[in-house]
């Protein structure tokens, strides 16, 4: 069943939810601003449900990063899909409950090490990063070259739209590997 048209004419956002917890303490990232960005990120993608986006420490990333991928030391940004995201899902799927998009964990310590050489600024980083994970948990890759490149375009589209609200800044570089 669809969703009524706006009396306004104006179309209704979807129902986007995203729970943002800072468990770290090294570098202070105001998590509610990185939430709103994951908001706007999946609203773009046209996507309704729910997403957790949790900031840890060096320490908590080494243990997720060895854990789930299988590598030693902590990462910048890990994404976690949970339900898969499937624009082929009838709509009474999704009118029965919330769909649990799945988590993205970001170590702030690791970005801010990353950032002069990466985006320029903890800012810019910290954003790519979050943009970056919400499009992982929808089922963009960068394994493959086109993937690469259309993630990353998109990626710059979504920054230019919700984070910079202008063009991209001469400092960014996003030609390094993320994850």
């Amino acid at each position: 069943m669809a969703e009524p048209d706006s009396p306004t004419g104006v179309d209704t956002p979807a129902e986007v939810t995203v729970v943002a917890s800072d468990e770290q303490a090294e570098v202070d990232i105001g998590a509610d601003r990185w939430a709103q960005l994951a908001i706007d990120t999946l609203r773009a993608e046209g996507c309704r449900g729910e997403l957790t986006l949790t900031f840890v420490d060096r320490a908590e990333m080494a243990l997720l990063n060895a854990e789930h991928m299988g590598k030693p030391g902590p990462t910048d940004v890990l994404s976690f899909p949970l339900d898969a995201f499937d624009s082929d899902l009838p709509e009474a799927v999704s009118a029965v409950g919330p769909v649990l998009l799945g988590d993205v964990v970001i170590c702030p310590a690791i970005a801010a090490e990353a950032a002069p050489d990466h985006a320029g600024t903890l800012d810019d980083e910290l954003a790519l990063l979050t943009v970056h994970g919400v499009l992982h948990v929808l089922g963009h890759d960068h394994v493959e070259h086109e993937g690469t490149e259309s993630m990353r375009r998109r990626e710059l589209e979504l920054l230019m739209a919700h984070h910079w609200h202008g063009p991209v800044p001469a400092g960014f570089v996003h030609e390094q590997e993320l994850c």
